[in-house]
């Protein structure tokens, strides 16, 4: 078996420390994100949403988080999609963010909910058309015979809605995870990292730090 502990890299870019953190993790967690934003990342706002099937089988994917409040955090998708139905199936999901240039991570856990209409539809109006288009013409996950017969479900739905505006697809919107647990972890040397936890509590948030 090849092994692959190489290349080996040391993480020496910061600190984390009790005194550093808000008391709240959803304003951490936005103090964190601009500062990956100003630094210019490639894609700060890509997080790994896991899920789980009627089966109890876990499944994972990068998504874009697109938007955020006290309540939580959210992405957009096609509702009928794999993430879609096992949302559906077990309303729970955990979410990584990691910045590696930053040697920081980010990891939510809780519940799911649907956001409203108008949240979605707000949204969706301000996608490219092409993006509009798009969540017409793709049934996510679904198995399709070739490339081609994408782009000839994408010329169908250009000339199906030619010369007008592309509303949203009933089976496309928002969903909210609202975090019981997040985790702020920041990469320090010999592996004796921070990892800062906030475990939602009657009164707010309760923090602790754990072993690395």
């Amino acid at each position: 078996m090849e092994r692959l502990d190489h290349p080996r890299h040391d993480y020496r870019q910061g600190a984390l420390s009790e005194q550093d953190v808000d008391p709240d993790p959803l304003v951490q967690l936005r103090r964190w994100l601009d500062e990956a934003i100003a630094a210019e990342l490639d894609e700060p706002t890509a997080i790994t949403l896991a899920t789980v099937d009627a089966s109890g089988m876990p499944d994972a994917r990068v998504v874009l988080l697109r938007g955020m409040d006290e309540r939580g955090v959210w992405w957009f998708t096609n509702r009928r999609s794999a993430k879609g139905r096992q949302v559906a199936a077990n309303p729970v999901a955990a979410l990584v963010a990691h910045w590696q240039p930053m040697e920081r991570q980010v990891r939510l856990r809780g519940r799911v909910e649907l956001l409203s209409d108008a949240e979605s539809d707000a949204y969706f109006a301000s996608r490219p058309r092409a993006s509009r288009l798009g969540a017409w013409a793709s049934d996510q996950s679904a198995p399709i015979a070739d490339r081609d017969a994408l782009e000839r479900h994408v010329a169908g739905v250009e000339a199906r809605f030619e010369g007008r505006e592309v509303p949203r697809p009933d089976h496309w919107g928002g969903y909210l995870l609202r975090p019981d647990t997040v985790e702020f972890w920041q990469g320090r040397p010999a592996r004796l990292h921070d990892r800062l936890v906030y475990t939602r509590a009657d009164a707010g948030w309760a923090l602790e730090r754990r072993q690395p």
